[in-house]
């Protein structure tokens, strides 16, 4: 039986996307959080908590962007200005997120400019990333394989609560890992933002679900007509059962639980938006198929991406297992 490459393509720039979001997700979140820590103490804690780990997670952002230019070419040059402005914002976020990551440790004078930058940069890099996200969700207008939209396209009531969901998101991420990574007042603290962020996730989860059928025909049909039906129980089932252990987690004073738990939201709801796409790759307008290099090519990065994929989980596994267990409030990172 002949392997369905473009498939087989899509499924690994989808997983290179989703490991981004876990793992990019709560380091983002915990710069999202900053404000709620006005304590330079804490706040020194909360990046040690990162720092072994935060440059690498963008690992995965680099390797779905790439593998996008080079196997989904059409997608690359169709979804691209439709969303310049909001990637260019992303991009300037996580850019100046890093400067300022670095250069609060080098000064005492400028602390708070560099995390206030820190915070700001998190935001908007995450804000932008629920932008572009809601404008893909929304469709993109091509024609004869071009953009055939406007500048602000991606501007919508609806990408706008896309963008609040993914910051409140990774705040949820944040708080969690700060709930493992920390202990005393700081944990106690975090895990009561991870509560009200909880909340207001699984609200932002409803009121995005709840809308997105209602966008396209496609969408609603694939939600409403059985057999694709079914997954309208299973996956609020899951959610459902990732808020239970996210509660109970967080009420039993468990560390790992409760990360893991928020992980599971992105994750089923990764797989809700999957659902939605299939066959599609941009939304109503390209399929997988459709926007596939030639078989050749798939074929040949595929041998190269079998290679760098394991070496990639290999050492990001081993830098987490290294880094494991409490950051020693005494001790830092820099």
């Amino acid at each position: 039986m002949p392997i369905d490459l473009p498939t087989v393509w899509a499924g690994l720039i989808a997983f290179a996307v989703l490991a981004y979001v876990v793992l990019d997700g709560f380091d983002l979140g915990v710069g999202i959080l900053f404000p709620f820590f006005p304590s330079r103490h804490d706040r020194n804690i909360m990046t040690n908590s990162i720092a072994p780990v935060w440059d690498g997670n963008e690992t995965w952002l680099v390797l779905g962007g790439g593998g996008l230019m080079a196997v989904f070419p059409v997608v690359y040059a169709t979804v691209l200005p439709a969303l310049y402005m909001p990637i260019i914002l992303m991009l300037l976020g996580l850019v100046f997120r890093g400067v300022a990551f670095e250069f609060r440790w080098r000064t005492v004078r400028w602390a708070n400019f560099w995390d206030t930058g820190f915070w700001i940069g998190s935001t908007v890099s995450a804000f932008m990333q629920g932008i572009a996200l809601g404008a893909l969700v929304q469709g993109i207008n091509i024609v004869d394989r071009e953009y055939a939209g406007g500048w602000w396209d991606w501007l919508t009531p609806f990408s706008i609560v896309t963008g609040l969901s993914v910051v409140i998101g990774y705040a949820l991420l944040g708080a969690t890992w700060l709930n493992l990574k920390t202990g005393g007042k700081l944990q106690a603290t975090a895990r009561r933002y991870a509560m009200i962020t909880g909340v207001a996730m699984l609200g932002l989860i409803g009121i995005v679900s709840l809308w997105s059928p209602f966008i396209s025909i496609v969408y609603f049909e694939r939600w409403f007509t059985f057999p694709a039906s079914l997954f309208s129980y299973i996956v609020p089932l899951l959610l459902a059962g990732c808020a239970l252990a996210l509660w109970h987690g967080l009420t039993r004073d468990k560390h790992l639980q409760p990360f893991l738990a928020a992980l599971g939201l992105f994750v089923v709801s990764f797989a809700g938006l999957g659902i939605s796409f299939y066959p599609y790759i941009v939304p109503t307008a390209l399929t997988i198929e459709e926007a596939a290099a030639p078989d050749s090519s798939l074929l040949f990065l595929l041998v190269g991406a079998l290679v760098l994929v394991p070496i990639i989980l290999a050492y990001t596994g081993y830098a987490y297992w290294v880094f494991r267990g409490k950051v020693d409030p005494d001790e830092g990172y820099h």
